[in-house]
């Protein structure tokens, strides 16, 4: 009985180093170097459309950043805006880039080259917002070891699709159409059947 207990014990031991020891490696915003140089297509406070329109995103290491061996791979982002994270906990910016909420929208992900670049079309499903652009470059586990980014001055707006398409129009029109007509039918047939 004694021996279960401490086996019992042994394990929470266990397992609550495990826990600390990942919530310590999880890469934190506010203590990755800013040694990326990022930039994009759009103007600051241009208008694009899902689906329509590119960005052409252009990132650099830094002149100040020193050496970059450990980057293997970039990956490139679109994050929302502060003035499109207001009351929507789901947007929220977390230091923890494990809870991180702000970049959603993956525009690429490579391997890792000081200077490189990627043309994006807007996708359909980008929710209309105020957007930035981020870049992180990884180290060769996958974890985030600098980043730069188009924010806080530049920033541009999306606007998604409507989800209103012309066949989504046509059919509206055509079963409009059928309604009244099935309706005055039935209305002629019950009209004949009364007077008969």
């Amino acid at each position: 009985m004694a021996r279960q207990g401490m086996l019992m014990a042994l394990l929470v031991v266990v397992l609550a180093a495990g826990c600390w020891a990942s919530a310590d490696a999880a890469a934190q915003l506010s203590k990755l170097p800013v040694n990326l140089q990022v930039t994009a297509s759009p103007v600051s406070g241009q208008v694009l459309h899902g689906g329509e329109d590119t960005i052409s995103v252009t990132w650099s290491l830094n002149a100040t950043a020193g050496t970059d061996a450990e980057y293997k791979k970039v990956k490139v982002s679109l994050c929302y805006a502060p003035v499109s994270q207001k009351e929507r906990e789901w947007r929220k910016t977390h230091d923890d880039l494990k809870k991180d909420k702000t970049c959603q929208f993956k525009v690429t992900e490579q391997a890792y080259a000081s200077t490189g670049n990627v043309t994006y079309r807007v996708a359909l499903d980008i929710p209309t917002a105020t957007y930035y652009v981020r870049a992180y470059a990884l180290d060769a586990s996958g974890t985030q070891v600098a980043y730069g980014q188009t924010a806080p001055n530049y920033t541009f707006n999306v606007v998604s699709i409507t989800g209103v398409t012309t066949s989504i129009k046509v059919a509206a029109g055509v079963f409009s159409a059928f309604s009244i007509a099935s309706l005055a039918f039935f209305f002629f047939i019950e009209k004949r059947k009364k007077n008969n």
